[in-house]
C-alpha cells in the first residue's frame, strides 16, 4: 500500500526536511513517528527539500507499507499522536503505485512573508521578516514581468547546489499587501537552492529603488547576481502547496 501525506510544520527548530546525520529534521521526525505506528522503519519521500528554518503549510510526502490494519485515510490520526506539536499531518490517503510525491509534482507554491515596521514584533518574528521601510509595490510588480517564464536562474542560486541545470520555469509571482504585511507568492515547476529567498530579495531591491527592472533582466542574462542582493532569512519562507 502506498500512502500520500500532506504535512504542515513550523521549521524553526529543524535543519530542513531531509534526513541528515546527527541533526534533527522533519523527515526524520515523521519517519520516527511512522515506525512507532507500524512497528518497522519505513522511508518517507517528500516532494522536495525545505531548508533549515523554512516552514510548510502543504508539504507532500509518500511511503509504502505492507501494513494495512490501519486504513490509509486514518494514518494521519495515528501519526499525529506520535508527532511533536510543531509537525502535524493534515491528511492521508491511498494512492496508485506509480504516484511519487517528488516525481509526480507539477508545481510548487512558496510564500515569503514580510512586515513593515520600525521595531520587531514578537508575534510576527517567527514566521515573517521585518522590513524597515515600505517598498514600492508597483515597481516590484513591474519587475515580476522579467522574472516570470523560463530562464537560467544561476544568479538566484546559492553555492552548494547539486542541481544538474540551473534552468527553471517560474509560472507566476503575486505580491499582496494588507496593512503592514506583504506576501510574495511564487509558483513554479521547481526551484534551486535558496532561489525563492534570493528572488524576493531581488524584488525588494527594486522596490527600494536600489536597482531597476532592466538590471534584473541583465542579471538573469549574465548569470551574475548584483552584490547588494542578499539571501533573505528562512523564517519568512513557507511551502504552501504542491500540485499534481
Amino acid at each position: 500500500m502506498k500512502v500520500k501525506l500532506v504535512i504542515t510544520y513550523d521549521g524553526t527548530q529543524y535543519c530542513g526536511w531531509q534526513v541528515q546525520p546527527d541533526k534533527i529534521t522533519v523527515q526524520q521526525v515523521v519517519e520516527d513517528a511512522l515506525e512507532k505506528v507500524v512497528g518497522q522503519k519505513l522511508k518517507v519521500i517528500g516532494s522536495g527539500r525545505t531548508d533549515a528554518g523554512v516552514h510548510a503549510q502543504g508539504q507532500v510526502a509518500h511511503f509504502e507499507t505492507p501494513f494495512e490494519n490501519i486504513p490509509a485515510e486514518n494514518f494521519y490520526k495515528a501519526l499525529n499522536i506520535q508527532l511533536p506539536p510543531d509537525v502535524k499531518v493534515l491528511s492521508s490517503e491511498r494512492v496508485d503505485d506509480d504516484f511519487s510525491a517528488r516525481r509526480s509534482a507539477k508545481s510548487k507554491t512558496y510564500s515569503y512573508f514580510c512586515y513593515v515596521s520600525r521595531v520587531e514584533k514578537p508575534l510576527k518574528e517567527r514566521f515573517s521578516t521585518k522590513l524597515d521601510f515600505q517598498p514600492d509595490i508597483e515597481k516590484m510588480k513591474d519587475a515580476v514581468k522579467v522574472i516570470v517564464g523560463e530562464h537560467d536562474f544561476k544568479c538566484m542560486c546559492s553555492s552548494g547546489s547539486g542541481a544538474k541545470t540551473t534552468v527553471r520555469e517560474v509560472y507566476s509571482i503575486e505580491i499582496e499587501q494588507k496593512g503592514e504585511d506583504i506576501c510574495f507568492s511564487v509558483t513554479g515547476g521547481g526551484f534551486l537552492y535558496n532561489m525563492v529567498r534570493i528572488l524576493v530579495s531581488t524584488l525588494l531591491e527594486v522596490g527600494y529603488g536600489r536597482i531597476t527592472k532592466e538590471q534584473v533582466e541583465n542579471m538573469l542574462k549574465s548569470g551574475k547576481r548584483i552584490p547588494t542582493i542578499r539571501t533573505l532569512s528562512p523564517k519568512g519562507l513557507c511551502l504552501m502547496k504542491v500540485e499534481y
